[in-house]
């Protein structure tokens, strides 16, 4: 396959799409979706905005560091301070890029930058000349270039290019336009721009209007050569562009896309997503496609039977092409590690994906409870062992519950605080409230309940239950997620995996007080 023919695919689930998320994830939740989408053999991976926080630069500097395969890519402004920040937080990665953008509508130049399309270009040229001193990758990014009349863009973009940018991304950042007039914005850069096959055409498309894929599609169709885009679509407002979307209609439609291709891994799609939706706390809608739950179903007696007598009346592709699995493993008591090992295998895990003696420990629990344990049980075991923490403060030591009709509910919960075990009880309306109480009480923090959530992971009376709540504190949210087969427990296991990650933050900020407290004292010390 000709190079020229490839779409890149540049991953934002980590930038763009964990903006519009309730709660910020923790930095091992972000290594662990890392991990999980360069399996997918995205081309770029933006991981994050590193001038925005200490947390964010934390954590692009650590997959730059761990996550091979993909281009590790991070986020800045047109100005200095964002892209040294960008150039320190990768410089470990194995091939990294400096993503820069600069707004080019007269909208945003005149409401938001105050500056003329001249000053705008200017700042653009010397953030990419900086950027260059830390790589020779650089992307340039047109804010709002949807709403930009076609003769500037093509003004700023040569230049950006002169200036050393090797991708010109082109976002419709507010999902504006509609794919003919999108089409002919790639079609006039393509002929207009002198020196435009100096670098990859790029386009950034948001679903404001639900045009993100089609946008997407009728763009490469006239020339671009990467799609940016987000695992579920997810990213601020409606969303970005689906990833799984676009590589399964550049897959499924080659009768008219040929000769464009993809790298992707599609077996890695149906995984990937739904790890995306539980870590981001963010369900999949029955009949979204290719992943929704619906997406592969037949309720039709006419689509049953024409599904039995040849799989492509109703279905243009398989569930097993993008990862769905139809066989489950009986998994019992009596299993023994290496096949829980090998099962894991078989869905996609690695090694280095989980602890194998903490996965089967829980193992064992689960199935003295269930008697079977099935696929689904397995992932929600790994997924679970990830949202713990090595140094956790708080941890569940037991929890006692009883609730009787016509009577209040009453709870008694003993929790590890730093070693400590401190125990509290409490009454309520049900047991979970009276549980919550009274580990409110042990924390001793005013915490605001904003979502509470209770989905099943499996079918059947014994179905694992996996409690998802959002929670306010000090005006910052959380997501705690807790898994149990007891759903008492489960709300206990999220709200204590909330307290957790409110004593991360606090220490984080703990720590960068202090260092501005030392840097302010080392500055006196030096002007005295």
């Amino acid at each position: 396959m000709s190079a020229d023919n490839k779409i890149w695919i540049f991953d934002t689930t980590l930038r763009d799409g964990e903006q519009a998320l309730r709660a910020s994830l923790s930095q091992k939740q972000k290594i662990q979706l890392a991990h999980a989408i360069a399996r997918l053999n995205v081309d770029v991976m933006e991981v994050g905005f590193p001038v925005s926080s200490p947390g964010d630069f934390a954590s692009v500097q650590r997959i730059a560091r761990e996550v091979k395969g993909p281009v590790i890519c991070g986020l800045s402004r047109a100005v200095s301070a964002d892209i040294e920040a960008c150039g320190e937080a990768l410089k470990d990665a194995e091939r990294r890029r400096i993503h820069t953008f600069i707004a080019t509508s007269p909208l945003h130049l005149q409401y938001k930058l105050r500056k003329t399309l001249a000053q705008a270009t200017e700042q653009a040229v010397a953030a990419i000349k900086l950027a260059s001193r830390y790589t020779d990758d650089i992307e340039f990014s047109c804010e709002d270039a949807g709403r930009t009349p076609i003769d500037d863009l093509c003004w700023i973009v040569e230049r950006a290019i002169a200036a050393g940018a090797t991708t010109i991304n082109i976002p419709d950042t507010v999902g504006y336009t509609i794919p003919n007039e999108f089409a002919a914005i790639i079609h006039s850069l393509k002929s207009k721009v002198p020196n435009i096959d100096k670098a990859r055409l790029s386009v950034h498309c948001h679903n404001d209007l639900g045009l993100a894929v089609a946008n997407s599609i009728s763009a490469i169709q006239a020339g671009a050569r990467q799609i940016e885009c987000t695992v579920n679509g997810i990213g601020e407002r409606a969303g970005n562009c689906s990833l799984e979307e676009v590589a399964m209609i550049i897959n499924t439609r080659k009768d008219v896309l040929a000769p464009l291709y993809t790298d992707i891994k599609t077996t890695e799609i149906y995984r990937s997503s739904h790890l995306v939706s539980q870590i981001c706390n963010m369900p999949i809608q029955p009949n979204k496609a290719i992943v929704g739950e619906n997406a592969f179903a037949h309720s039709s007696g006419i689509h049953q039977d024409g599904v039995l007598k040849a799989q492509n009346t109703y279905e243009i592709m398989s569930p097993e092409h993008v990862g769905i699995r139809q066989n489950e493993l009986n998994l019992t008591s009596r299993s023994g590690r290496h096949v829980i090992q090998h099962r894991l295998a078989e869905l996609g895990y690695t090694k280095e994906d989980y602890q194998l003696e903490e996965v089967y420990q829980s193992f064992l629990a689960l199935a003295d409870q269930k008697g079977r344990v099935f696929d689904y049980d397995l992932e929600a075991l790994v997924f679970f062992q990830n949202l713990q923490e090595q140094d956790e403060y708080y941890k569940l030591e037991f929890l006692s519950s009883s609730t009787h009709t016509g009577h209040v509910a009453s709870a008694t919960v003993g929790l590890s605080c730093d070693g400590k075990i401190v125990t509290e009880a409490a009454t309520g309306n049900g047991p979970v409230e009276a549980a919550f109480l009274a580990v409110q009480r042990i924390s001793q923090l005013q915490i605001k309940m904003v979502d509470f959530n209770l989905s099943a992971k499996g079918s059947g009376e014994d179905a694992l239950g996996q409690v998802d709540i959002t929670a306010e504190y000090q005006g910052q949210r959380f997501h705690g997620a807790g898994l149990a087969t007891d759903i008492v427990r489960a709300s206990v296991l999220a709200y204590v995996h909330v307290l957790n990650m409110i004593q991360r933050a606090q220490t984080i900020h703990a720590h960068k007080q202090a260092k501005n407290t030392e840097s302010q004292s080392n500055q006196t010390a030096g002007e005295a």
